[in-house]
């Protein structure tokens, strides 16, 4: 499956469109899903992951997706300290970490709404990370670096985020961007496993950095929009450019 000529084309957006690595949990492609004037996103151009520092076992898998360019956006002590996706040619590596508060300052009330403690999370990002935002999306934009594959440490959250704002410039609905985004649950259930077999004396994950309940998303757009009026104008405001908007929906909808 992992292999590029192997890889299945679907049009239906409840597609399995996870890949199966041996360390990786969260790797899937965002092709598939409806978006603007009746076009579909599509296949085999933008992937999502967890941190790729553990993909060496599946290199030659990896390698085979064709993918141009990575996209990076962990902390730098998160890079410091895990290291990065291997190297090989053909392979451009972006390190772009959008400005964002440690989640321990605002630390979850466990009796308070995990989906609205996430998308506050989530929007406070969209203000103090924009211009890394922005950067990654441009970075989408370009066909000539497709295939791209975004990351961070467990790919639902700051990859949630550019992920979930370059479907919605593609014109796909907030339902489905909220079934993306939902899928890192179960992503994480994986890695917690892989955790307990691997790392038995690791201190399990809290709540907030497993969980992703699609309410989070919708909640957080919803609230993106409010303040900036639409996806369209956050981004551009940014610093995305209107040729890298036109760019992206041209290369990425059929």
């Amino acid at each position: 499956m992992a292999a590029a000529g192997r890889y299945p084309v679907r049009v239906d957006t409840t597609a399995d469109r996870s890949l199966p690595f041996s360390a990786l949990f969260n790797f899937r492609d965002v092709g598939g899903y409806p978006g603007l004037d009746g076009r579909r996103v599509r296949w085999r151009r933008l992937y999502r992951s967890d941190s790729l520092h553990r993909v060496d076992e599946d290199r030659d898998a990896f390698a085979a997706l064709g993918i141009r360019t990575v996209i990076d956006l962990r902390r730098p002590t998160e890079v410091d300290r895990d290291g990065r996706v291997p190297a090989y040619d053909g392979l451009a590596y972006r390190h772009i970490h959008p400005e964002h508060a440690q989640w321990e300052d605002t630390p979850y009330d466990e009796g308070s709404s995990l989906a609205h403690y996430l998308a506050d999370r989530y929007l406070d990002m969209a203000e103090t990370g924009y211009a890394g935002i922005a950067r990654a999306v441009g970075i989408i934009a370009d066909p000539e670096r497709a295939p791209v594959v975004v990351h961070c440490v467990a790919g639902k959250d700051r990859t949630g985020i550019v992920c979930g704002l370059t479907l919605s410039l593609l014109g796909v609905d907030d339902i489905d961007i909220a079934d993306d985004y939902a899928r890192s649950t179960a992503a994480s259930e994986r890695f917690s496993a892989w955790l307990r077999d691997n790392l038995p004396d690791s201190v399990p994950p809290p709540q907030p950095f497993l969980a992703s309940p699609a309410e989070a998303m919708t909640l957080f757009l919803a609230g993106l929009r409010r303040r900036h009026g639409s996806v369209e104008s956050y981004l551009l405001d940014a610093g995305l450019t209107r040729q890298q908007l036109t760019d992206l929906r041209t290369h990425l909808l059929d």
